[in-house]
């Protein structure tokens, strides 16, 4: 039986106490974060605004097997903010997980609703042939399973509710959503309502494709409410380092409503995001403060260069920068 079928579900339970000590380790580092962003000038923050949602687009679509363009993609997020930008072509793909994005930017505050929700969806799949129902709840009949195929033998990860459930379970979860929000009738501390409302949605899995990047997103909205800002955490990019690790969280978790386990992996999911955003608002400081010392003193090769090797942020070139590569 899988946890929707279980008696208690959606009551999920959880030990409380063993998430304390991570639930005030995110309120720290969130004020520390927001002490560190006052160092950044506005040029600073927005290029800062624009590489995080570039690389969670990048990221939660790579979890999901889709490699888009990160300059593409950067033009797209650019545009999408008003900004200046070149007039490359972008594919639907690269546009839409952009337009969703910027939206959760600009929208984290609003209820989440069904309405939303399909505006993400038919953002996702603009340009899609292969689906049935784009920018709207799953209808087909067949279950809706997540499978592999070791030796062409199929394994069954998970089964969601039936399609015709689906809208009755879409409106118990908004409901839930609503309640346990900082404005909420029972709110919940920012990691164990961000945490579980990405496995609530993830089990109930609405939408014939894109559930996982929605449900990524859903748990960056639940975080930027608790705190009345954007998170701009780099949470995709960090599952996507341990895909593995992710999809075995999910796995071991969709058969019962105790979730205790989960939630402490998602919480680890989220500081290590906290963390790595913190080291790249400190890159960009450092490297600012290092043009201002060679101001004047650079030809326009230099600063070409070095502006370049700065694109590839606090990790540097992947394999070290080559004579070849520096030479181009």
């Amino acid at each position: 039986m899988w946890n929707w079928q279980q008696k208690d579900w959606p009551k999920f339970s959880y030990q409380s106490e063993k998430l304390k000590e991570f639930e005030e380790k995110f309120t720290y580092n969130s004020g520390l974060l927001k002490g560190i962003l006052k160092h950044l000038d506005d040029e600073n923050r927005v290029s800062l605004t624009v590489d995080l949602i570039s690389d969670e687009a990048l990221k939660t679509s790579e979890i999901e097997g889709d490699y888009l363009n990160r300059d593409s993609i950067q033009s797209s997020i650019r545009r999408n903010f008003g900004l200046q930008t070149d007039s490359r072509k972008v594919s639907p793909a690269e546009q839409g997980i952009s337009e969703m994005l910027v939206d959760l930017y600009v929208s984290f505050a609003k209820p989440l609703t069904h309405e939303k929700l399909h505006e993400w969806h038919a953002m996702l799949t603009d340009g899609r042939r292969d689906l049935m129902d784009i920018g709207a709840y799953r209808t087909h009949p067949e279950p809706m399973q997540v499978v592999s195929r070791v030796y062409d033998k199929p394994k069954i990860h998970f089964e969601a509710p039936p399609s015709a459930r689906v809208l009755e379970e879409m409106d118990l979860f908004l409901t839930w959503f609503y309640e346990t929000s900082p404005i909420g009738a029972n709110p919940l501390p920012p990691l164990t309502r961000a945490g579980m409302a990405h496995l609530y949605f993830i089990c109930i899995h609405p939408f014939e494709d894109g559930n996982g990047r929605i449900g990524r997103a859903i748990s960056e909205k639940s975080l930027s409410q608790d705190l009345g800002k954007p998170a701009l955490i780099a949470l995709s990019s960090i599952i996507q380092k341990s895909k593995k690790a992710y999809y075995m969280a999910l796995e071991n978790n969709n058969k019962v409503n105790e979730i205790t386990d989960w939630l402490i992996y998602f919480s680890k999911t989220v500081l290590e995001a906290q963390s790595y955003t913190q080291s790249l608002i400190n890159f960009i400081i450092e490297k600012t403060k290092l043009f201002d010392r060679l101001r004047d003193e650079l030809n326009p090769r230099q600063e070409k260069a070095i502006t370049r090797m700065f694109k590839e942020g606090p990790d540097g070139f992947k394999g070290g920068l080559s004579a070849e590569n520096y030479s181009a």
